[in-house]
């Protein structure tokens, strides 16, 4: 089976929120950019704090690529940690990760140094930063399993987490950002390292060993066969 399998209701209004905001930012870029993407200018300016969510499900209208992939990504990592920490706790973090990704960018964009100084009058868009959040869950909670990094390369979670924030990290230090937003990435992640940390990560496998109990005692009702074949 490729995939987590089926959708779950909050990924699955990730994708449509996407998908819906992208036709419009199609139909009209600048309006929909202007408004919604993330401008530190604009959020120092103009108190456009609102952009540090809206940006998250904005996505480049110059292609299907970008959305293409991210909302990939969100199926394929976020299914299986929303069914294991339920649906409103997973929006808890998507919510937050991406918001945090973007106050990191903010504040980043005040430092004094040649690579940030692109990002004060930059518009980020896009579900990278929350996407990287849960590539760094992923990692945490399931740090043994495999993922195919660049589509042909097995490598444990964990590693793949490792080797695409050092990727951002050289990157955004370097100075070649060619449009993409290293400093959000890495946002994402250190966000997403934080946010399950101390007493959030400990609610959460709660969450998870309870679920996973009710759902043991609910088998036990019935005549319950794991994997094989019905004769």
């Amino acid at each position: 089976m490729f995939g987590p399998g089926p959708i779950t209701p909050a990924v699955r209004a990730i994708l449509i929120s996407c998908v819906a905001l992208f036709v419009l930012t199609y139909a009209a870029p600048a309006f929909m950019i202007d408004l919604f993407g993330l401008s530190p200018r604009a959020v120092f300016a103009e108190a456009r704090l609102w952009q540090i969510v809206t940006h998250v499900f904005l996505h480049d209208p110059g292609g299907f690529g970008h959305i293409l992939f991210n909302m990939l990504a969100v199926w394929l990592f976020g299914v299986e940690l929303e069914r294991r920490w339920g649906t409103r706790a997973f929006w808890r973090y998507f919510l937050a990760t991406g918001a945090g990704a973007g106050v990191i960018t903010v504040l980043v964009s005040l430092l004094p140094f040649e690579a940030t100084r692109a990002v004060y009058g930059a518009s980020t868009i896009g579900a990278s930063g929350a996407i990287y959040a849960l590539l760094m869950a992923w990692a945490m909670v399931f740090p043994h399993r495999e993922i195919l990094f660049m589509l042909l390369f097995p490598l444990p979670a964990r590693a793949v987490a490792a080797i695409m924030g050092a990727i951002a990290f050289f990157s955004a230090v370097g100075g070649r950002n060619s449009g993409v937003a290293e400093f959000t990435h890495l946002g994402g992640l250190l966000v997403g390292w934080w946010y399950l940390q101390g007493p959030t990560n400990l609610k959460l496998a709660l969450r998870y060993r309870l679920t996973k109990w009710r759902m043991d005692r609910m088998r036990r009702r019935f005549d319950v066969h794991r994997g094989g074949r019905v004769h």
